[in-house]
């Protein structure tokens, strides 16, 4: 009976082939992987190599893996058709704008550079050059380094390829793009611009609570405990192109979180459930919410994000205040949060920050301002009982 090689075994043997009428001679051995687990057949793998000692050594890398466990048969797959594959099939637990970023960034920046390569050739050298030629901001670079790290790192899983050859990479320094908040004078004439218009108490809100635009815009009645005095936040309106999987979708975080909000955002949301109640008896019969959204057109529709958008536009442009951005009233109320004295896990949970360290981070400035007026305070009070 003929001996059977063990796993990581091979023989290496001397091949000659004629090609247009002229003798080749090169190296073959071939290595035991493994065994079929349906029918028990031997796998193997042909290595070849100009010289006996290439291909031995080529055999004693696979063999060891083999011997560890860690060996991953070689895919004919490109870079390309696997990012295609992990774009239609391994995306169904992130949200549809979220794929459709990453689908472009697959497209217009990816493939064009990698597409081609073999999935099980493709070296980290050759993603940081792929990196070191984006010219795109450094955002960008990451974003687009992070969309093939992830595919890559699910081909891993799946022992399409051994590593993620995406690992340490040299990415280019994210700098913070610095916030700017409306100080009370603009909040002043922001909310003058906005009195009597269709977006008061959106905008009124938004100042209040920090909630961002689509939470705001995906806010339902049902959410909101006037007794309690609290807002749910538990979804979002999702953009009108979006909307394949339904009009709402998880807040930002994934997470739901219940704010204690203030008095006088729960006094503008009382005046928007009456102004509410007012657009409906207009709007007659033709009015539709299903959901009791908070915020709607005036037939009780969704209010949609380039509509809100367009209406602050015009009226920062009223109160002198070109340029600001309606994820600005966020920044106004974290920053006024800090200055009131509140506590920074608790303005984390208000905003729906993974962490305090990120929350800490985005408003340090602010925050080192305030230690800064706090040891001239004490100072004075020293000073005040030092005198008596």
């Amino acid at each position: 009976m003929a001996r059977k090689n063990a796993k990581g075994s091979g023989t290496i043997r001397k091949k000659t082939v004629t090609r247009n009428g002229k003798q080749y001679e090169y190296w073959e051995a071939r290595v035991t992987t493994g065994r079929d687990p349906g029918t028990g057949k031997q796998l193997q793998r042909s290595f070849t190599g100009k010289s006996p000692k290439e291909v031995r050594e080529k055999m004693q890398v696979a063999a060891v893996e083999v011997n560890q466990g860690t060996y991953t048969a070689p895919q004919r797959l490109t870079v390309g058709q696997w990012l295609d594959v992990w774009a239609s099939d391994y995306l169904g637990s992130v949200k549809p704008a979220t794929a459709s970023i990453y689908r472009g960034n697959i497209k217009n920046h990816i493939k064009p550079a990698l597409g081609a390569v073999r999935l099980d050739q493709l070296h980290p050298h050759t993603v940081q050059g792929f990196v070191n030629g984006l010219e795109l901001s450094p955002a960008s670079v990451q974003l687009a380094y992070k969309v093939l790290h992830m595919a890559l790192g699910k081909a891993v899983e799946l022992g399409y390829i051994p590593r993620n050859p995406s690992e340490r990479c040299e990415l280019p320094r994210l700098d913070q793009k610095e916030i700017h908040p409306l100080d009370d004078q603009q909040v002043t004439a922001l909310l003058a611009a906005a009195k009597g218009s269709d977006l008061e108490h959106l905008i009124t809100v938004a100042l209040f609570t920090g909630l961002r635009l689509s939470e705001l815009l995906g806010l339902t009645w049902s959410a909101v405990d006037f007794q309690r005095g609290t807002i749910h936040v538990n979804k979002q309106l999702a953009r009108l192109e979006h909307r394949a999987a339904g009009l709402f979708i998880s807040p930002k975080s994934g997470k739901a979180r219940t704010i204690t909000a203030a008095p006088s955002a729960l006094a503008a949301l009382k005046r928007q459930q009456a102004r509410q109640a007012e657009m409906r008896l207009r709007a007659g019969p033709v009015w539709d919410n299903p959901h009791r959204l908070v915020f709607t057109s005036a037939l009780g529709g969704p209010l949609e994000h380039w509509t809100a958008e367009s209406g602050f536009k015009r009226l920062t442009g009223l109160a002198g205040l070109g340029g600001v951005r309606f994820h600005d009233t966020r920044h106004t109320y974290a920053v006024n949060a800090i200055r009131a004295g509140d506590n920074i896990k608790a303005i984390q949970g208000n905003l729906g920050h993974a962490t305090a360290a990120f929350t800490l981070d985005r408003y340090v400035h602010f925050t080192e301002q305030l230690q800064r007026d706090s040891a001239d305070r004490m100072e004075g009070f020293i000073k005040g009982v030092l005198n008596l």
